[in-house]
């Protein structure tokens, strides 16, 4: 079993998880004439990048409901690796069984530990018991695997298609807006102006050790009307008092305004490495 979508392929890109996860379905939705390629890690989606095994590599940032991926934000800034674009997945939990369950059959629900929480209300209603595994579409390939009607997996409906599962109850989440963002990345960078909406620009930085210098680090973003959509903070090698900076802002760094908030954010900076140039999600 592969990782092929239908018709001929013109690369590859690697996820993180099982044919059948929710970056599997990521992949498909950004780019349907890849060929996905599954590996066990974020790290190794990062290595086979980077090495050429694979031309992208797709990885999760960050969801709605239980916010940011903690690895792959440290993983990015030293990845070597380029923000070509991003992908926005609405998280939809199904209940899939063997062919032939009916729900009344299920006593038992296999995900993982963060999709759990998510359909516990549906569970709880229907009295089915949540199970941990480390995949949901591991998740799914072993409940085919067992035949048993008493156990179920929740999962994409993806994966009911690759594991010849049918999808028992659809769209069980208790959360109707559930999504993850996804960024694709490459060995090379691209900055170009593409699509005909807005684009993203992503950064890390570090502030220098004086007074309010995060304060008038941002400061040229407002004065420039620059909108930062997000801004989060790391501790780097240990420390506490050296810490790092991951943005987001809407715009391009050749744009005018955004050139000059940039501009006056390496003053206050010791380092600013920009991470990707790439065009806004049109489900942003």
């Amino acid at each position: 079993m592969t990782g092929r979508t239908t018709g001929q392929t013109i690369g590859r890109i690697a996820f993180q998880g099982e044919l059948g996860a929710y970056s599997h379905q990521a992949c498909a939705q950004a780019r349907p004439e890849f060929e996905a390629v599954p590996c066990q890690t974020f790290e190794d989606v990062v290595e086979m990048t980077r090495s050429g095994e694979v031309d992208l590599g797709m990885l999760a940032v960050e969801n709605s409901t239980y916010g940011r991926v903690a690895d792959v934000h440290s993983l990015l800034p030293k990845a070597g690796l380029h923000i070509v674009d991003e992908a926005f997945v609405r998280v939809h939990v199904n209940l899939l069984g063997v062919p032939g369950t009916r729900l009344d059959d299920i006593h038992e629900a296999h995900g993982h530990v963060v999709i759990l929480p998510q359909c516990a209300g549906f569970l709880k209603a229907h009295g089915i018991k949540g199970r941990v595994s480390t995949d949901n579409a591991r998740a799914a390939r072993e409940v085919a695997e067992a035949g048993d009607k008493t156990r179920a997996a929740l999962a994409s409906e993806l994966a009911a298609q690759i594991y010849g599962l049918d999808v028992v109850a659809r769209h069980i989440e208790d959360h109707k807006n559930n999504t993850t963002r996804f960024l694709v990345m490459s060995r090379d960078a691209d900055q170009s102006r593409r699509g005909a909406g807005e684009m993203i620009t992503t950064f890390t930085f570090r502030v220098r050790n004086i007074p309010a210098a995060l304060y008038k680090a941002l400061g040229g973003f407002a004065t420039n009307g620059v909108n930062m959509t997000k801004l989060e903070s790391y501790m780097v090698g240990g420390s506490f008092t050296a810490t790092e900076f991951y943005a987001d802002i809407e715009g391009h760094p050749e744009d005018p305004h955004v050139a000059r908030a940039l501009e006056e954010l390496r003053y206050f900076t010791t380092e600013l490495n920009i991470l990707g140039v790439y065009p806004s999600d049109r489900r942003r």
